[in-house]
């Protein structure tokens, strides 16, 4: 079973590894420290000391605060609110909902009908980060994209306790 440094972890987040590394590395059985690396090589990402606990999605991770919350909060430190909430409701959004708005990404006549689909843009409020996109119907509710289970995350399958924030 190989296993991999945090350079290599770190190549793998960045997508710089060769075709051939990252063949092996998906094929291969995952070393029980992966995703602890993983989570570490995040962390000395961010100036922020909240450990993560779990990456949400792009520039998006679940942290431990100092007070037991658990919270999504983005690269640029901005904190969204409960991970047991839809980040989405705190996020700006941007709605491509007419022609015109639908022109400005997709060619003249390739766009989807704003009458039956619509592109919902959510940005960081803190740094204009686009963290998601969606494109659902005029009257689609906001889509909770999913509402992990930590603690069976942490003690039945990685059997680790969960980091521990600085107070």
């Amino acid at each position: 079973m190989a296993k991999y440094d945090k350079k290599r972890i770190g190549e793998l987040i960045d997508g710089t590894l060769e075709f051939y590394q990252l063949k092996e590395m998906m094929s291969s059985h995952k070393d029980p420290e992966r995703f602890e690396i993983y989570r570490e090589v995040l962390q000395d990402r961010v100036s922020w000391d909240d450990p993560i606990l779990l990456p949400y999605g792009l520039h998006l991770y679940i942290v431990q605060k100092a007070d037991g919350n658990r919270i999504v909060k983005c690269d640029c430190g901005h904190e969204f609110c409960d991970y047991k909430e839809n980040w989405k409701l705190h996020a700006r959004v941007f709605v491509r909902d007419t022609v015109e708005k639908m022109n400005e990404i997709y060619p003249k006549l390739m766009s989807p009908d704003p009458e039956w689909q619509v592109i919902r843009e959510y940005y960081c409020p803190g740094c204009a980060t686009q963290l998601e996109v969606e494109a659902v119907p005029p009257w689609y509710p906001i889509i909770l994209d999913f509402e992990p289970d930590i603690d069976t995350f942490y003690n039945e399958w990685l059997k680790k306790p969960l980091p521990k924030a600085k107070v």
